[in-house]
């Protein structure tokens, strides 16, 4: 099943529908079923995803929805995957990419594309998953382009 990537900021709007749960957590974080997602204005199309478990312990990660940064991203899931989800089509799965920046060097911030949590926007229910197509992609994708970065700080040093 292919999913839409688009951009929804209308999911905000209601407190409620930016919380979803988790079941098998994520990798390196099988416990933290709770997911929140949380943004501010200025740092879109960046959010935050809280993740919590039991204990109301949390972690934060940065994570995008593909939609208009990576036009060129089509993610497709396995039945199963599909299944499991209860998607219906594919305009019920909000996408999700976790974003890994460095802290000196933001403007080399990687994007995994392989590994991408699904959740189905009617269900509230999401999982990270490895996608069928997994061989066109790269878990670490850079965000932006590194020659057009340099190149406008250059331009920035020299102005």
């Amino acid at each position: 099943m292919k999913v839409l990537t688009e951009f929804t900021p209308t999911d905000f709007e209601n407190p409620l529908a930016n919380g979803f749960t988790l079941p098998q957590g994520i990798i390196g974080f099988r416990d933290y079923t709770r997911a929140e997602l949380l943004y501010l204005p200025d740092h879109l199309p960046f959010l935050w995803m809280k993740l919590s478990n039991a204990r109301d312990e949390s972690v934060h990660f940065v994570v995008l929805e593909p939609g208009g940064v990576l036009p060129h991203y089509t993610p497709e899931l396995f039945d199963d995957d599909a299944d499991n989800l209860d998607l219906r089509d594919g305009s019920e799965a909000m996408v999700l990419n976790i974003v890994t920046l460095e802290q000196q060097r933001p403007l080399e911030a990687k994007v995994n594309l392989i590994g991408p949590i699904i959740v189905n926007r009617r269900t509230k229910l999401g999982r990270q998953l490895v996608i069928s197509n997994y061989s066109n992609y790269s878990a670490h994708h850079a965000l932006v382009d590194s020659r057009a970065a340099n190149s406008a700080v250059a331009n920035a040093a020299t102005a």
